[in-house]
């Protein structure tokens, strides 16, 4: 790939020379296999749930050929349930926050002028473990074995009695498995926010993106353990007979759903928080000015944090739970929309006062706004009690969430793709094509899901294999999956553009969108080190100040004191000032191995070969305590004056 001349800088050749055999990597398998650089793991979050998409998204397509017709026989009605599981399963768990957690591996040591992520071992364990879950949730599929009952897996229909079989072992063992990996990133994204930021990037000077994943981060650690218990009681209700979900053995099947949702709602913001990340970091490079009302917009992605862990009952209206505790969980759903509403207020004020520039990028930034607002106007009506129970379980549902989650995740996705592609690739995408992409995604999209309104109010209900024909639902069918495949082609649109800047885009240079945070003040794609000199920020807008841009040039004491090794500063969590400068780890091939043995385990806890789980368990505690073990020299730290 193309590497276009970093910045001038106070060190000398030798320091550079010095900085680049310290974090380059030579490359081979060994070092494809052991890597620990953020940019590369990033790249393989990115590929590796755009793999994902693609299988969820051809399942997707099976299913609306399926439905195109009344008394379709393409798939049996034990495949649908297969692939509606999956879809819905690997869209949200493999794909959407993988991607955007990609993004943020990839972006926010470069955002922040960071070196490197604050654990890098621990993020590529993270990357192999989702890789591995994946593949392991996916295999069953050729086997005919894949969950069947839902990606939410409502009880009693979990229980082992109605659903014999494999299907739901490998759904509560694999997201177990997949959890690890999200909560390892998510801690790595906190630390790495707060302690690595470049000196004098103060909170009030963080990028809106590094918010949103920040946010994120701590919504994943404190939602993720309500799924994590889920799933180890169905496990253990399927294998040993527990009967947490199983009300003939005194449980309870609305147990499922409350701790299912308490995880749920909140994670609906979990993918849709970063997206609102990447519309901010967006709006300012294709303005030319700076986001209106920086301090409320980071009050309002704190708020959607909170609030959204009130709301999970909003998914029960329709459960028979006693009315009184309806109306909080109503008055809730219908707060959480300020703060939305807020940022996009926020976003449409930049729009107006700034000078447009209309690229590919900023036309998926209109579409997310546009589709986003439809898809919040009728998220506000789920709110309301009585609208939900009579709409509950039918196609306006799907199309609420479609236009929530596309608007919300996948538009604000591909803008980040056409706006970060030249940055990651150090080449450019091709205009005209990627126009042509826009236009059939945003018009699939639509012609897809807004006649699914129409088809729920009419009486059709999710999740049905089949159906016979019905005034007002054959022919709005046959158009949602004429809109599907226009949709898939505008994708496949959106992979040849990809294709073409890798093979004949045009060398980029380190900031073609005259943006103004610090990852354009790198080269493109960034060097192993992403920074010669760590930069010393002054204002919120660094690459477009002046001060920040001399900075780099500084070839301050301290800068060379950091070419020694590889290592980066940590600075205090509040004011960004100096306070150590830290060595961090070579490559390992540990993460892997780790990962490569927690594969093992639950596979085999699938299968029932107790013995051998437990010698899996043995080589992971093996590979923790290696991993952990102090080196036979203490890491040297070195001080900093402040």
């Amino acid at each position: 790939m193309p590497t276009t001349t970093s910045p001038p800088t106070g060190l000398s050749g030798d320091d550079l020379a010095r900085l680049a055999e310290h974090w380059g990597e030579r490359p081979s398998l060994r070092t494809w296999l052991s890597t620990t650089d953020h940019k590369r793991i990033g790249r393989r979050y990115l590929v590796t749930a755009g793999f994902f998409f693609v299988l969820a998204g051809i399942s997707a397509l099976v299913m609306r050929t399926q439905l195109a017709r009344p008394e379709s026989g393409v798939v049996s009605p034990q495949e649908y349930n297969q692939l509606f599981t999956m879809h819905g399963t690997a869209m949200i768990f493999l794909f959407a926050t993988p991607m955007l957690f990609g993004f943020g591996n990839f972006l926010v040591p470069l955002m922040i002028g960071a070196r490197d992520m604050a654990f890098p071992r621990l993020n590529a364990f993270g990357y192999w473990v989702f890789l591995f879950a994946g593949l392991f949730m996916w295999a069953s599929v050729p086997f005919g074995a894949a969950p069947n009952n839902g990606w939410f897996a409502y009880a009693p229909l979990n229980q082992l009695q109605h659903n014999p079989g494999l299907h739901m072992d490998i759904y509560s063992l694999g997201l177990l498995f997949l959890g690890i990996s999200t909560t390892s990133a998510s801690i790595n994204f906190i630390v790495t926010a707060f302690k690595l930021r470049a000196p004098g990037m103060s909170l009030n000077r963080v990028p809106l993106f590094v918010w949103a994943i920040v946010a994120t981060s701590f919504m994943v650690i404190f939602a993720l353990p309500a799924l994590n218990a889920d799933n180890a009681l169905l496990f253990l209700d399927r294998r040993f007979g527990a009967h947490f979900f199983d009300p003939a053995g005194g449980g309870n099947v609305l147990l499922w759903q409350h701790l299912f949702w308490i995880f749920g709602h909140p994670d609906v913001y979990i993918i849709v928080m970063p997206g609102l990340g990447i519309v901010s970091a967006v709006l300012p490079a294709f303005t030319r000015r700076g986001v209106v009302g920086y301090p409320l917009i980071v009050l309002a992605i704190v708020a959607i944090s909170i609030i959204s862990f009130g709301v999970w009952v909003h998914h029960m209206f329709a459960t028979g739970l006693p009315q009184l505790s309806y109306s909080f969980f109503s008055a809730a759903s219908t707060i959480i929309t300020i703060p939305s509403g807020l940022q996009i207020f926020a976003w449409l004020a930049t729009m107006l006062l700034g000078r447009l520039v209309l690229r590919v990028p900023l036309l998926y930034v209109i579409g997310f706004i546009v589709t986003f607002v439809l898809g919040g106007f009728t998220g506000a009506m789920f709110a309301l009690t009585a609208f939900d129970q009579q709409t509950t379980d039918s196609y306006f549902v799907v199309a609420h969430f479609h236009y929530v989650l596309i608007g919300g995740a996948v538009f604000p996705m591909l803008a980040g793709i056409y706006f970060w592609l030249p940055k990651i690739t150090g080449r450019m995408y091709h205009e005209g094509l990627g126009r042509w992409a826009f236009w059939l995604v945003f018009a699939g999209m639509h012609v897809t899901f807004f006649p699914m309104h129409l088809t729920g109010l009419f009486g059709m209900p999710r999740r049905i294999y089949t159906y016979r024909s019905e005034p007002g639902w054959d022919g709005w069918s046959l158009v949602s999956t004429a809109g599907s495949y226009l949709l898939a082609l505008g994708l496949l649109l959106v992979l040849a553009g990809i294709v073409h800047t890798l093979w004949r885009g045009r060398p980029a240079p380190p900031d073609p969108w005259q943006a103004d945070t610090l990852e354009w003040t790198a080269a493109s794609p960034p060097e192993p080190y992403n920074f010669p000199v760590i930069p010393r920020v002054h204002s919120l807008h660094p690459a477009w100040d002046e001060r920040t841009a001399e900075s780099t040039g500084a070839g301050a004491t301290e800068d060379r004191i950091l070419s020694e090794g590889k290592r980066t500063l940590f600075t205090s969590e509040l004011d960004a000032r100096y306070e150590r400068a830290v060595e961090m780890p070579e490559s390992s091939f540990k993460p892997l191995v780790l990962a490569g043995a927690l594969l093992v385990f639950f596979a085999t806890m699938l299968f029932a070969w107790y013995p051998v789980a437990l010698a899996a368990v043995l080589a992971v505690a093996a590979t923790i305590a290696a991993w952990l073990w102090p080196p036979r020299r203490p890491v040297e730290e070195l001080g900093v004056a402040t």
